[in-house]
């Protein structure tokens, strides 16, 4: 059956004009908001009508081949899910009102985003927070035992982490215990109680057995079940705190302040323990990811090794080099 265009537009106009009122008076969308739909549905009806189809006329297949269009604009995946969405409340709409008997949309999936690249450090970035930690002083201070404690204490806080990649809460919550028994690991209870063993660097042992003594001798007759205890409410050093004396360091390396955090050198852990040829299941367990998809945003750092290696060590790669 053949459509008339002109009449296909103004009745796709309609359902449209209809709709935003619904969101504005139903919802209270904002006029931002409304414009916003107004454009991405907007042009999904103009799709349509070069395909002399209405709004409320589009098939599963006009909504597929809508999204594959985006895709081959170059139009980013974020923007083809905010479009996307919008087509879905539309006929929402449309179905909920009886003005359609079906959704189109409903077995749509929408495109997949890419997760962000984890924000990481590198090799010679740590190298410069550990220098400054060695060097730290704590102007607050005026006994020398008290800064050197403190000092032990970053170093030790630092060569942990970064041997390790705890996630801060399971760094400063450390129970002094897990700094006992076998010293070339370090026992961890993490998420959901799931504990596990990670091993230890021959620098990050050397903090501990360079920090402990300095402990019992600040602690004196006084007892803490923790590593790193403070005499706040948690009994240990807290996470803010910690993150305060990282940003502090960062300063002190002359790093930017606002790349480092725990979380970044959690990070730093994963990525260069894979550069240097660590299986991405032994990085999960280190890490205490319960499932390896988790673990996979480091595939980047993984791609670019594999890379290396072919370039470096493949036979046709050699030749083409030397041609």
């Amino acid at each position: 059956m053949s459509h008339d265009p002109i009449a296909t537009e103004k009745g796709g106009r309609h359902h449209i004009d209809a709709f935003l009122e619904m969101l504005s008076a139903e919802r209270g969308a904002a006029r931002n908001t409304l414009d916003a739909y107004a454009r991405d549905l907007k042009d999904f009806a103009a799709f349509l009508a070069a395909r002399n189809r209405g709004a409320a006329e589009a098939r599963t297949l006009d909504v597929r081949d809508y999204l594959e269009g985006l895709s081959a604009q170059g139009l980013s995946a974020s923007t083809a899910a905010r479009r996307l969405s919008a087509i879905r409340q539309f006929h929402g709409f449309l179905y909920a009102d009886g003005i359609r008997p079906d959704d189109p949309c409903g077995a749509i999936e929408g495109p997949r985003r890419a997760r962000p690249l984890p924000k990481t450090l590198t090799v010679e970035e740590v190298d410069a927070l550990l220098r400054a930690a060695r060097l730290a002083e704590d102007g607050r201070s005026h006994e020398e035992a008290v800064r050197a404690y403190k000092r032990a204490r970053l170093v030790c806080l630092m060569e942990v982490l970064y041997a390790t990649g705890l996630r801060v809460s399971e760094l400063v919550g450390l129970p002094l215990s897990a700094a006992k028994g076998d010293s070339r690991f370090l026992a961890v209870s993490g998420k959901g109680g799931r504990e596990r063993l990670v091993p230890l660097s021959e620098a990050a042992r050397l903090a501990i057995d360079e920090y402990l003594p300095l402990r019992v001798a600040r602690l004196g007759d006084s007892v803490s079940p923790w590593l790193f205890p403070s005499r706040g409410r948690q009994g240990h050093l807290t996470r803010h705190r910690f993150a305060q004396l990282l940003k502090d360091l960062a300063i002190a390396a002359k790093l930017d302040p606002n790349r480092v955090s725990p979380h970044t050198l959690r990070h730093a852990f994963a990525s260069h323990l894979l550069a240097n040829g660590a299986d991405l299941r032994a990085v999960q367990q280190m890490l205490g990811h319960a499932d390896i998809s988790t673990t996979q945003i480091y595939t980047h750092v993984l791609d670019g090794r594999l890379k290396q290696l072919v370039e470096e060590h493949h036979p046709l790669a050699k030749k083409e080099t030397g041609s």
